[in-house]
Order: C-alpha cells, then structure tokens, then sequence
C-alpha cells in the first residue's frame, strides 16, 4: 500500500538521508507537515530563508553559503528547512560546502530539507538526495478546510452543497480554495445553491495562473461526432470502468489513447467528447506554453499541471498536435527531461486521469511515446467513408435547426468523397451563406455547389496522407467500422 506523505518523509529522516528536496507551491502547507515530521523525531524545525535568516536569530541572512555557515555553528538534533535555497544550490560554492556538510550532519542527526516549487539539485549531489512533492489537497481536506473556515458541523443541513464547492475547487492549493470559497459565498450571499457555480467559475480565474492548463467546455457527446464506430465502441465499453465495481472486478482504470490521423477528420472533437460522455472534467494541456519559456521552467509547468489534473481526477487530459510538442522539445536542454518525466506519469499514474493525445504527423512522433504501455490504444482516423460523410451531413444539418430528412443526402455524400468532417462543416456553411443571400432555404444545390467549390487539403497533402495510411495499416487500430475504405488513388 503506498504510504502516505508524513510517513514518507518521517521514513526518510529515519533512514539517514541528510539531504531533501520537497517540491511544493504551498509553502505554508509544506511547513506545518514539515512540524509534524521534526516532532515524531524530536527534533527542532529551524526555517531559513535569504532575507531573514537562520530561525529567531536571524544569522545566516544574505545567501546560501552564508545560511550554511550559520547552520555549520549549530549542533542540536534539527530538520532546517530552507526556503528557495534550490536558486543559489548550483553555485559550485554551495554545492561543495553542503557535500563537505554532509558526514556532520549524519552525526548530529540533523537533516537538510530544500523547499520550493521545483527542486533542481547539482549532479554531484543528486544521489545524496532524497525527493518528495506535496500534492494538491485531497476533498477530504478540503471538506475540513472549508468546516472550519464557515464554522460548519460535520452533520451540517448544507452538506449537499459544501460537497459540491469541494470537489468545484479541486484542483487548487489550499489557500487559493480558501480564497475561491470565501469570494463565492460572499458573491452568492452565503452558502447555497449558486455558491458552487461561482466556485467552478473562480476556480476557471485562478487556475489562469497554470498558462499550460486550461479547462475546456465539452458541448458535443460522442452522438454528435460523425463515423468513428470502433472507436466510439471503444470509449463506451470503457465508460464504467473509473468505478468502484471495476475496482472490485480488478479491472485497472483506462490509461489513455492516441489518435492518429488526417486533419480535420474529427480527432479533437473525439477527444472532447469523451469528457462529455463520460460527465468528467475536460482539461487541455498546451505544450507549446510547457516549452514557452514564460514563468515557470518546463520542468515545472508539465508537473504542476499533471498535479491539477490527479487532484480533480477522474478528469479527461486532452494534449492536441502532440507531436508538436514533444518533437520541439528535442532541441530544449529540458525536452528530454519534460518527456522523460511525462512518460513515467503516464506508465505509473495511478489517479484516474484519461489522457486523449492527438497527432497529424507520425514522423516527428518520439519513439517512446509510441511504446505500449503509455496508451492502452492508438486509433488511426481516416478521411470518412460515404456513409460516415452521410452521417456527418446530418449532424451539421441538424445543428442548424433544418431537417436532415428534407435532403439528398446519399447523393450529396457519394459527391463528397474527399472531403474531411472539418470540410463538410464548411460545406454546410457555405451552402447556408448562398441561400441567405438569395433570399430563400437551404437547397441541396446550395449544399452541392460548395461541395464542388471546395478544394480538399487531401488533394494538396495526398503523399503525405499515403504514407500517413501505409504506416497506420499495421501499426494502429482503425477508428471506423469499416477499415477496408475504398482506394482514393485509383
């Protein structure tokens, strides 16, 4: 069974590491579970920071090498838990005093903890380190968190709704619910039914400080995506398995899938409406603003985010154009890192996070990605059948309040043979603009004159589709029925 965070760091101290990086936002937080883990070894918690100092004494103030001294004097059993040291650790200075430190700190039983948001320890001390993270607060703490801040019972009449602010500010540290909280009762007039919808909403304004995460609106279910049967198939035979009778049937939670294939053919709206069909969370991860160079180190936004999305889990993580990511990063100094770290998530992730990955282009794809065990499933996405295009023509009908039934539709489906899903939507609008211009309904001419007018990216990019579709012919499950579609090239 794994242990929890104060035994993991109580077994630690315990088993001689004389060297900590605990990796936290919430400084406070980190200090108080810190306290708990000094006194099960009756030793004192003595803070240092660069502007105040070593403890009441305030020695050390300045920098690192200065803070080190100061503790060098200092003999009593101690945890000394310095704040942000990790920013002058590099420093070859710092670096050789605290390896020279570390036989007395062995014989005084004392221990070193780094605390800051990412922890970036020198080579040659990273095998005398010993690492922990603090993760988001779990509901139950912040059911606690949130009792004592409104001086609620735990048999209170507005449980109901307590629960529901809950599990809305899932997903941030504990003073940011705390603000989160206090602003939606004050905005609602008190605890009641419109305070959770304004926690969600608070939540949306808080977690804008994450620019690599961003909640998503799933508007459309799997029923309003075109074709796609086996992979629709697919998502439903796995609907039921986040829950506690696919637990007690050992069946392990669904880790994921990647969607490979033609653009516009309706990967990302896949990947959205399995959040939907699923009623979970929908959050999208942009590795473009991982690897920005804005903020935070890449390093950090990666984990900060996968951090969000297990406290909120289960929760859909959507990564659009993958391969754009992780195939710039090659050239990063911290690319192979971000993935490395990425891809141990996603092999030893135990939270219930569904990740839904899309790629248009295999050939920039890192090799381990590709790997079982990160995906339970690679799904290639062809351009879509006649049936399929039949399908989609219906749907975006619909959407625009006319009666699918009242068109050619087979007639208008064999005509569009090389058209994406994407295209087709296009169709129906352009046939909407010429019927509005003219003064009357949609027509199938309408319909008919944009299929024609419009030029498929398939004939622009047709080698590169060939050899998208003669690479996922062994190497990837067709998301259609029908994976024997008719031969374009003919």
């Amino acid at each position: 069974m794994k242990m929890n965070l104060l035994d993991e760091l109580s077994s630690l101290v315990a088993s001689g590491w004389r060297l900590i990086a605990f990796e936290s936002f919430e400084e406070d937080r980190a200090l108080r579970l810190l306290e708990r883990v000094a006194g099960h070894h009756d030793r004192e918690l003595i803070r240092w920071s660069v502007a105040a100092g070593l403890g009441e004494s305030g020695e050390g103030a300045g920098s690192l090498e200065r803070g080190l001294e100061a503790i060098s004097a200092m003999e009593q059993p101690a945890l000394f838990v310095l704040l942000d040291a990790h920013l002058d650790a590099q420093s070859p200075g710092c670096a050789r005093r605290l390896r020279d430190m570390l036989p007395a700190l062995a014989e005084r039983k004392q221990c070193i903890v780094l605390v800051g948001p990412v922890v970036e320890i020198p080579l040659e001390l990273s095998r005398e380190v010993g690492r922990a993270a603090l993760p988001l607060p779990r509901a139950d703490e912040l059911d606690s968190l949130f009792r004592r801040a409104l001086n609620l019972q735990k048999a209170s009449a507005d449980a109901e709704i307590l629960d529901a602010c809950v599990r809305g500010a899932l997903g941030l540290t504990a003073a940011e619910a705390l603000r989160v909280l206090r602003r939606a009762v004050s905005l609602a007039g008190g605890l009641n039914s419109d305070t959770a919808h304004r926690v969600v909403g608070e939540k949306r304004r808080a977690l804008r400080r994450t620019p690599a995460l961003s909640f998503q609106d799933a508007e459309r279910g799997l029923d309003e995506v075109g074709g796609l049967g086996e992979l629709k198939r697919w998502l439903r035979d796995r609907r039921k398995a986040f829950g506690d009778e696919a637990r007690n049937f050992r069946l392990p939670p669904p880790r994921g899938l990647l969607l490979l294939g033609v653009q516009g053919c309706g990967k990302s709206l896949s990947a959205k409406a399995v959040a939907r069909e699923w009623q979970f969370p929908l959050l999208r991860l942009d590795l473009a603003a991982v690897f920005s160079g804005d903020g935070a180190s890449p390093e950090a936004a990666i984990r900060e985010a996968v951090a969000v999305a297990e406290s909120i889990a289960p929760a859909v993580l959507w990564i659009d154009e993958i391969e754009k990511g992780f195939s710039s990063s090659e050239s990063d100094p911290h690319g192979a890192r971000v993935l490395g770290s990425f891809l141990t998530w996603m092999a030893e992730k135990e939270a219930p996070v569904f990740v839904v990955a899309t790629a248009n282009d295999v050939t920039n794809l890192p090799p381990e990605l590709l790997r079982r065990g990160r995906f339970d499933e690679l799904f290639f996405v062809d351009l879509p059948s006649a049936a399929e295009r039949l399908e989609i023509l219906r749907i975006h009908i619909a959407r625009r309040g006319r009666d699918p039934n009242q068109f050619d539709l087979e007639n208008l489906a064999a005509a569009s043979e090389r058209l994406s899903g994407a295209e087709l939507e296009q169709v129906i609008g352009a046939g909407l603009y010429a019927a509005f211009a003219a003064n009357r309904e949609l027509e199938d001419n309408d319909i008919a004159n944009a299929i024609t007018e419009t030029v498929p990216l398939y004939d622009t990019y047709e080698d590169r589709v060939k050899e998208l579709r003669d690479w996922a012919q062994n190497r990837a499950r067709s998301a259609s029925v029908d994976a024997k579609m008719a031969d374009l090239f003919d």
